[in-house]
């Protein structure tokens, strides 16, 4: 259950895009934000108002006491000293939960996240589907033109939106050519990275576990790796990157060139090593140097006979 809370705080914090006293949360939530680890962060609100810190029922104002300290006066409490901690706020990093879904839409690095205003981003192309995030849903259907403007760019593509659940719609609220992605369904938050889960039957066992190792270390869609010797939780790939894993595992552990395996994997990359090169920006992010880990860690390469093998698929296989 420690993983749905994280996801709901995630999402509340998404939809409000506003910081929330510390001193606010149930403790429910509270009790699950060292799982989030950076996705929320300390931020700085107005405090010349408060919450009572006895009551926790009323806002009142904040004034000094003379002595260095503060005080407020609550309705029901009467005067009651104000602590540091009263104030303390936190805010969701909207810029990991972005990279995130990202990352697990399968949208390549090469893609940049446009700011469409008004809470609305452009997240990047997934599988020629591009992909908007919108803080509410409302915004979007009251500023249809956002959609066409993505329409333009994007000629016959499925536009994939994603928006926190919203009672102002029922069902799907748009025609054909545009998937709603409702944020606490279709997406949930496991060893500190965010899942897709898809429509349909399969949906169900991605919930329990998306990460569960399947083909040797590796999910059932290759997305996943459980290696303990280089993360304490699972590590996630981009879709080009598991398409070069399910390729190498194809060929059972053989050596192989490098052109049988880019064309398995539908990549037009000379080698698979090239999908897991860090790049200059991406230096120091713990996901790439991960990514870049588990391949050195799983792939053998014979540099100059130029063939390239992956052990643990001939061991899960004998």
């Amino acid at each position: 259950m420690a993983a749905h809370d994280a996801w709901a705080l995630v999402c509340r914090l998404f939809a409000g895009g506003t910081p929330v006293l510390r001193a606010t949360l149930p403790p429910r939530e509270a009790s699950v934000l060292s799982t989030l680890g950076k996705a929320v962060k300390t931020t700085v609100v107005d405090q010349s108002f408060v919450l009572c810190p006895h009551c926790q029922q009323h806002r009142a104002q904040v004034w000094g006491d003379g002595r260095g300290g503060r005080m407020c006066r609550c309705p029901d409490c009467g005067p009651v000293t104000v602590e540091a901690a009263d104030g303390a706020a936190l805010a969701l990093d909207e810029d990991w939960l972005r990279q995130k879904l990202r990352l697990a839409l399968g949208i390549e690095s090469r893609d940049g996240i446009d700011d469409l205003g008004g809470g609305v981003w452009r997240l990047g192309d997934s599988r020629r589907s591009p992909v908007l995030l919108a803080r509410n849903l409302t915004r979007v259907l009251h500023e249809p033109a956002l959609l066409e403007r993505v329409r333009v760019r994007v000629a016959g593509g499925e536009i994939r939106l994603i928006t926190p659940r919203s009672s102002a719609a029922r069902g799907s609220p748009f025609s054909a050519g545009v998937e709603w992605l409702v944020l606490e369904e279709r997406f949930t938050f496991y060893g500190g990275a965010i899942t897709f889960i898809p429509s349909g039957p399969s949906a169900a066992p991605a919930v329990i576990d998306p990460t569960a190792p399947v083909n040797g270390p590796f999910s059932a869609n290759f997305r996943w790796a459980t290696l303990p010797n280089i993360s304490d939780t699972p590590i996630q790939f981009t879709q080009g990157q598991a398409k070069v894993f399910e390729a190498l595992w194809s060929f059972k552990g053989e050596a192989t060139t490098a052109d049988r395996i880019m064309q398995r994997a539908g990549q037009k990359s000379d080698k698979p090593s090239d999908l897991f090169k860090i790049k200059a920006k991406d230096k120091g992010k713990p996901e790439p140097a991960a990514q870049h880990a588990a391949y050195g860690a799983l792939v053998i390469t014979q540099q100059r006979a130029g063939l390239y093998s992956m052990p643990c698929a001939a061991v899960a296989l004998a």
